[in-house]
């Protein structure tokens, strides 16, 4: 298994911005993460974070999902809390596009052509203080030198690549595998995460987990694993 800090950085670098909080208070959410794992957010005029406090402590909460047929299940919660910081006009394009990727607003382009106007959209992102998580089976609080110092997984990008080709085209083949590897015949099989250490798969509602022999260093290393599984021989 990943280790923590790095699974809970994986999960966020696709968890979108389910919910924020301001010193308690709810307040309206729009947002992704930025390569560093912090939470970005877009601000528009007449919200509470727009005349920015930099005392303000802002709790901001992630969600990984998974999507399996036509359900989509939580992969992981993640609720990053800190304080409210202006977004450095240098890397205000980048903020932009990591709160497009969840976001797509039309107000990111007036935040970035009208950047440090009074009354234009603005970029903020979170000083991260500590991170909660909540992932599976596991949950626990990772201080901010922990959750910032890791990355995520290399292979991610990959991993997410090669899961949902196998959930779409191959599950027959996964329920094969998993039952073989089970010793008994298994219900319903849906991969559900793929990293660098091995195979999560999800057995009807339960999680089983089938590490590698040795860890992935390689997307191609990636793929035979995960043929190893499939395999019904």
């Amino acid at each position: 298994m990943l280790p923590i800090p790095e699974r809970v950085r994986t999960l966020a670098a696709t968890a979108g911005v389910a919910k924020l909080s301001i010193d308690g208070t709810p307040s309206p959410a729009r947002g992704g993460v930025d390569e560093r794992g912090r939470p970005v957010l877009l601000v528009l005029p007449g919200e509470a974070l727009h005349g920015l406090r930099a005392d303000a402590v802002l709790a901001v909460n992630l969600t990984a999902m998974r999507l399996l047929g036509e359900v989509t299940h939580p992969r992981g919660l993640i609720e990053v809390q800190g304080w409210a910081e202006a977004v450095p006009e240098e890397e205000a394009r980048a903020a932009a596009v990591a709160v497009a990727a969840h976001c797509a607003d039309e107000s990111l382009f007036d935040a970035l052509e009208r950047f440090g106007e009074r009354d234009a959209p603005r970029l903020l992102r979170v000083d991260v203080g500590q991170v909660v998580y909540l992932t599976g089976q596991e949950s626990g609080l990772l201080d901010a030198d922990d959750y910032l110092g890791a990355a995520p997984d290399p292979l991610s990008e990959t991993a997410e690549r090669v899961l949902a080709h196998v959930n779409e085209s191959h599950r027959a083949q996964l329920t094969a595998g998993v039952s073989r590897q089970l010793g008994e015949a298994a219900g319903e099989v849906w991969l559900w995460e793929l990293d660098r250490f091995g195979a999560t798969v999800r057995v009807d509602s339960s999680l089983v987990r089938f590490p590698w022999p040795s860890p992935a260093h390689s997307g191609l290393c990636l793929e035979t694993a995960l043929r190893g599984l499939l395999c019904t021989c």
